[in-house]
């Protein structure tokens, strides 16, 4: 007697090494959902500020432009936001959550015996598993809590992306959260794409703002050369101006 065709026997059949392949990424998926799982635990327990973070636990979207800075970047971005911080200090991160990440790191070592107030601004309802979220959205310049307004003495900003209508709007965002627009009263770090220079001096500019010497570096690298703009000099970073003609010399 013949035998006859079961429908499982008509199904395409993947090759061993697309098997193998698809098993791999929803591993890491099912990694990556348990690593969320556990900061998010851990955020929730944070009652003091001394616990510890990583970025592994957001996955990066590309799509929506998002390219999170290296450790050491990071790291060195959030220290000048700390730098002669107090208690009172009050400190806005805008769209750049892995320096946020590492200002909790930071303020939860022993090296800072201070608290700052923060205040983490993003688009990515992950981040709300953080008590100092608050949504943003750039193409809303400024519809966020009103007692924010005017509050705050230090900011980082990464606006989203590299078009004149964004950069703009981020650049409404901080003035708006601002406590002075005087560079004497106001800590200022902004980064993004060196061909966004020209518009960050010009719109920034009434509160101090210039290129600086910084390379910013991201965690999986990016095509698009980035820079750093501040209205203040610090250890590890100079004008660039300043820094080129002192080469010169």
């Amino acid at each position: 007697m013949a035998s006859t065709n079961t429908k499982d026997d008509d199904l395409p059949q993947l090759p061993a090494d697309t098997l193998a392949a698809l098993k791999e990424f929803y591993g890491a998926q099912t990694q990556r959902q348990k690593q969320f799982e556990d900061l998010k635990a851990q955020a929730e327990n944070d009652f003091e500020g001394k616990q510890k973070f990583s970025m592994e636990a957001f996955t990066e979207d590309w799509n929506a432009s998002q390219f999170w800075y290296d450790d050491i970047t990071a790291t060195a971005l959030a220290r000048q936001l700390l730098d002669g911080a107090t208690n009172e200090t009050r400190i806005a991160v805008v769209s750049a959550p892995s320096v946020f990440i590492q200002l909790k790191n930071l303020l939860a070592s022993e090296e800072y015996q201070f608290q700052p107030q923060l205040k983490l601004l993003e688009y990515d309802d992950r981040f709300a598993v953080f008590k100092e979220f608050e949504r943003y959205d750039f193409q809303h310049p400024v519809k966020l809590s009103p007692e924010l307004k005017g509050t705050f003495d230090c900011i980082i900003c990464d606006p989203p992306f590299l078009s004149d209508d964004c950069q703009t709007k981020a650049a409404l965002t901080v003035r708006w959260l601002a406590r002075t627009w005087e560079s004497q009263g106001l800590r200022l770090i902004v980064c993004t794409g060196e061909r966004m220079e020209a518009l960050i001096n010009k719109v920034y500019s009434k509160a101090g703002v210039q290129t600086t010497s910084f390379e910013v570096k991201h965690s999986k690298g990016l095509s698009n050369e980035f820079r750093c703009y501040a209205n203040f000099e610090c250890e590890v970073w100079k004008y660039a101006i300043q820094s080129e003609t002192r080469l010169e010399k």
